[in-house]
C-alpha cells in the first residue's frame, strides 16, 4: 500500500504533468493562430499588389472634380532592410532621386516587362516624360519594409523638399508641393494643374490601411 507520502507525492507529478500538457497545447494554440494570421496577411497583401495601370490616364486642374482614377501602391510585410540598389543608367529609362530620403532608383520603360511594381518603382501607362511641358511622370512604388518598398520614407518629405529625374543625360528638379490623402479603394484621384510639369509619386498611407498618399511635385 502507498504511504500518505507517496500519495501526496504521485498527486504533485500528476499536477505537474497536467500543468506541463496544458502549457503545451497553449503553445501549439498560439503557434497555429499566429501561422494563420501571417499566411492571411501575406495573402491579402500580394493579391492587392497585382495592380495594373490605367490605359488612358488624365490628369486635373486644381479645382476639376471629375479626375481619372489610377491604380496603387500598397503596405508590404518586412522581408529585408536591404534595398541597396545599383543604379545602371544603360539599363533604365531614367533615374528617380530623392536625396532628402536617401532614395535612388531607376524605371524602366512603359512597355518593358520589368515596369512592375512587384520588382521596381513602376510607371504608370499614360504618364509623360520629363521633356513634355506641362506633361506628368507618374512614379508608383510600395511602402512598407519589404525589399521592394522603394517609396517606404516618403512620408519624411516636406513641402518645398526636391526631388530628381535623370533623363536621356539631362537631369530635372521637382519640388514638393502638396501631399494629399485618399480612400484606399485601390486607386487614387490624381489632382494638378495642366499649366505645369509636375512629377506624381503614389505609395500606400503609412500606419494606415485604408488610405493611400499622392505627392505632387512641380518642375522647377
Amino acid at each position: 500500500m502507498q504511504t500518505q507520502n507517496q500519495k501526496q507525492m504521485n498527486k504533485k507529478i500528476k499536477k505537474s504533468q497536467i500543468l506541463l500538457l496544458g502549457s503545451l497545447l497553449v503553445f501549439v494554440g498560439v503557434g497555429v493562430l499566429t501561422f494563420e494570421y501571417f499566411v492571411k496577411m501575406k495573402n491579402d497583401v500580394f493579391t492587392e499588389m497585382e495592380l495594373k495601370a490605367s490605359a488612358n490616364l488624365v490628369s486635373a486642374e486644381e479645382d476639376d472634380k471629375d479626375t481619372t482614377d489610377v491604380p496603387i501602391a500598397n503596405n508590404l510585410p518586412k522581408d529585408k532592410k536591404d534595398k541597396v540598389a545599383v543604379v545602371d543608367y544603360s539599363k533604365y529609362l531614367g533615374v528617380l532621386e530623392i536625396p532628402k530620403i536617401g532614395l535612388k532608383r531607376g524605371f524602366y520603360n512603359i512597355d518593358s516587362r520589368y515596369n512592375d511594381i512587384q520588382y521596381n518603382v513602376a510607371m504608370v501607362k499614360g504618364s509623360t516624360l520629363p521633356d513634355v511641358k506641362n506633361g506628368n511622370l507618374i512614379l508608383m512604388a510600395h511602402s512598407g519594409w519589404a525589399a521592394i518598398s522603394y517609396f517606404e520614407y516618403l512620408y519624411n518629405l516636406s513641402l518645398g523638399d526636391k526631388a530628381y529625374v535623370t533623363y536621356k543625360g539631362k537631369k530635372y528638379t521637382y519640388k514638393l508641393v502638396k501631399v494629399y490623402d485618399v480612400v484606399k479603394n485601390g486607386k487614387v484621384k490624381i489632382v494638378r494643374s495642366y499649366d505645369k510639369t509636375t512629377l506624381t509619386l503614389i505609395t500606400c498611407t503609412r500606419n494606415n490601411d485604408k488610405a493611400q498618399t499622392v505627392y505632387i511635385l512641380e518642375l522647377v
